[in-house]
């Protein structure tokens, strides 16, 4: 008995507006910038009209993506909520691929731009095992004192004990599948955002935020099974974990040829889940210069400082299947498919790599997201 799953970064996956660009330059799009909006009035209906444009191909390639995927239970971030995915599901993934995911799990999270996780399952298994949802918990409200993750270093950034941990949540859902439990806790932890101190890159200065949240699905996981019987049982962490171990660094050009480096990190905010091998990392069963789920580059950007240089440019694997021992184990030659036909052009790939891309993708967008979607089959032995 096998079961397909997969976990994508929708990217914004919304169904509303956002009309703060009217009042804040910088969060006004480049196409409307290029415009003479006299009121508000225009704005918005500017506002309307770009993103009703935009957004009809991006949601046909994400579509797509998902179809490629061809798995029975899909975990996605970046979700506004259900009404929003039964709308994408009927208007887009059904009507232009015929699939349909009939169980759908989504819960109000902490993000304050309202990107959620959710997960999405279909009745059968393609081999026709009958799929259950059993239990479903959100942990958003769970605070760095309930897990036991607070730190000093925190406490200088602000974080306070009694503060919620995920910057989104930790959605652990019970599966019966053909008759066998399995437990998906589906993650979207702190992007890395821009720092606040002088010489620190923003990966460097949110890491303690991811490494409290790495430790606080550690504590979840260990607090439901029990440390000792942890290992044994079968469960995954599925989600875009925002943190790498390493970068396939980027240089030289399209006229002169691209080299591409892999540059082991010294450490990353991902690193309790790997301690001890709490948790096996699926992905990295493929080859370093093959892991990566999204493309990174500072194009554009003007007197950068020396440590904005170093991330100028790389290919990284943030997006992951990080699986217990005993279900890694079973599952010794299952190795991840990373979907990449949905990336922009932009994105620079390694050689004997690239591959054909959606209809109308475009320079940078539309796409299908600026992440890849992971998918891997599992016997459930």
């Amino acid at each position: 008995m096998t079961v397909r799953i997969a976990t994508f970064n929708a990217e914004n996956l919304m169904a509303r507006f956002d009309f703060s660009g009217w009042r804040q330059d910088r969060r006004r799009d480049r196409t409307i910038a290029m415009v003479d909006v006299e009121s508000e009035k225009e704005y918005k209906a500017l506002e309307r009209a770009r993103v009703i444009a935009h957004a009809d191909d991006a949601r046909q390639m994400t579509a797509l993506a998902i179809a490629d995927c061809a798995a029975d239970i899909v975990c996605l971030q970046e979700v506004e909520d259900l009404h929003t995915l039964e709308a994408f599901e009927d208007n887009y993934l059904e009507r232009m691929t015929g699939l349909t995911y009939p169980h759908k799990i989504w819960r109000q999270g902490n993000d304050g731009r309202g990107i959620d996780v959710a997960l999405m399952a279909r009745e059968r298994t393609a081999d026709g095992r009958e799929i259950e949802i059993v239990r479903v918990k959100s942990h958003r409200k769970s605070t760095f004192k309930d897990l036991d993750v607070h730190t000093r270093r925190l406490a200088q950034m602000g974080y306070e004990p009694h503060e919620r941990v995920f910057r989104r949540d930790c959605l652990e859902v019970d599966l019966r599948i053909g008759g066998k439990m399995l437990t998906l806790f589906v993650c979207h932890f702190k992007s890395m955002g821009s720092s606040k101190e002088d010489g620190v890159s923003g990966r460097d200065y949110t890491m303690p935020v991811r490494f409290a949240e790495a430790q606080g699905v550690r504590r979840i996981v260990e607090r439901k099974f029990g440390t000792e019987r942890a290992p044994d049982m079968r469960w995954m962490i599925c989600g875009d974990l925002n943190d790498y171990r390493e970068r396939l660094v980027v240089s030289g050009s399209k006229s002169e040829g691209y080299r591409f480096n892999l540059v082991p990190e010294p450490t990353s905010g991902l690193e309790p889940l790997f301690t001890d091998g709490f948790a096996m990392d699926l992905v990295q069963r493929r080859s370093g210069d093959n892991r990566w789920t999204l493309y990174y580059a500072a194009g554009g950007v003007s007197d950068l400082s020396e440590v904005e240089e170093r991330e100028l440019r790389h290919l990284v694997q943030l997006d992951y299947f990080m699986a217990s021992p005993a279900l890694a184990s079973k599952n010794g030659k299952a190795v991840p498919e990373i979907i990449r036909m949905g990336q922009p052009y932009r994105t620079v790939f390694p050689p004997h790599q690239d591959v054909p891309r959606y209809p109308r993708t475009g320079w940078d967008r539309p796409k299908a997201s600026d992440h890849c979607p992971v998918v891997v089959s599992l016997k459930m032995l």
